[in-house]
């Protein structure tokens, strides 16, 4: 396994910055698997269910979007 140190080194990218960057993408991939599963309980007829997953997909989404705009100032200031 890769120590976090040597990350920055080979990728020329802060640890903070990639850390942010991978955060982003957990955060929509999360986002997009939520559907899925929504849409797998409401096939099965289970409504709580789908409301849990439908609440972690707003959940997920809110993340990325919170880092996306601390994403675009960072850029922004280097």
């Amino acid at each position: 396994m890769m120590n976090i140190a040597e990350g920055g080194e080979v990728t020329g990218t802060k640890d903070k910055n990639y850390d942010l960057i991978w955060f982003t993408e957990q955060c929509l991939s999360n986002a997009l698997r939520m559907e899925t599963y929504r849409s797998d309980a409401e096939s099965a007829g289970d409504q709580e269910l789908a409301e849990l997953f439908s609440k972690a997909q707003h959940e997920s989404a809110k993340g990325a979007e919170l880092a996306k705009s601390l994403l675009a100032r960072r850029l922004n200031q280097s």
